[in-house]
């Protein structure tokens, strides 16, 4: 079987010497397991991020270092990443390590003939965070509950980077959205096509190198809107369940 880890990259040069410590015995242990694919998305860095991904992973074997020649912001980037892709089984992570990357381990254990998508989850009540500054806390707690009043997915974090998905939900399932909104499109379009969704409960941690690209206001305003779109077909799936 084979593992393809997807891990966009934008202006984390200070990041990239932390990601390859950390990550290293993660992929000595997956390899035991799965021949391993690394696919780095540089999106349009303008630092040496590009340089820097060469330098610590660029002799790796099976590794992918794409670059988009602008910032196209990370739908795109997870789109750049998903066609590259050709696992069995498609992981993605942050760069920057918020979450441990062990925690590959077991998410990819997690999948199941029952289960297409394991997505870590700090808002579980099995889960936690670190030093996240409360109101980023109280915001991301307030979208996830509008996703779950509107989606009737009862998951308690729709917008983690951090996953493991089946082959057949990243060629089938479709997202438009080209920046952070896409990682809440995919589990919501996943759902609406019979997909089984698991959360792995674990701890998300302020960063350590580099500085965060989420713009908040930017990111809640486009959850905003994507909700106000997707509530009238999350109505009607409801009213036909009803129905039947």
């Amino acid at each position: 079987m084979k593992l393809s880890i997807i891990i966009p990259c934008y202006n984390e040069e200070e990041s990239i010497p932390h990601l390859s410590t950390k990550i290293a015995p993660v992929l000595e242990e997956l390899g035991r397991k799965f021949a391993v694919e690394l696919i780095f998305i540089d999106d349009g860095s303008r630092d040496n991020t590009f340089e820097l991904l060469n330098s610590y992973f660029g002799l790796h074997p099976n590794t992918k270092i794409i670059r988009h020649e602008k910032n196209k912001n990370l739908g795109a980037a997870m789109q750049t990443g998903f066609a590259a892709a050709t696992g069995d089984f498609v992981a993605t992570m942050d760069s920057d390590c918020t979450y441990d990357p062990r925690g590959l381990l077991a998410m990819v254990d997690l999948l199941d003939e029952n289960t297409s998508i394991v997505t870590a989850s700090p808002y579980h009540p099995g889960g936690g965070v670190e030093n996240v500054p409360a109101y980023r806390l109280l915001l991301s707690k307030g979208i996830t509950l509008l996703y779950r009043l509107t989606t009737g997915i009862k998951i308690f974090t729709f917008t983690a980077l951090f996953r493991v998905y089946k082959m057949d939900v990243v060629k089938s399932v479709a997202f438009t959205s080209p920046d952070f909104l896409a990682m809440a499109e995919i589990l919501v379009n996943a759902y609406a096509a019979g997909h089984t969704i698991r959360e792995y409960p674990t701890v998300l941690h302020v960063r350590e190198y580099g500085v965060s690209k989420i713009r908040l206001l930017r990111v809640m305003r486009s959850h905003a809107r994507y909700l106000l779109k997707i509530t009238p077909r999350s109505v009607a799936r409801r009213l036909h369940l009803l129905r039947n």
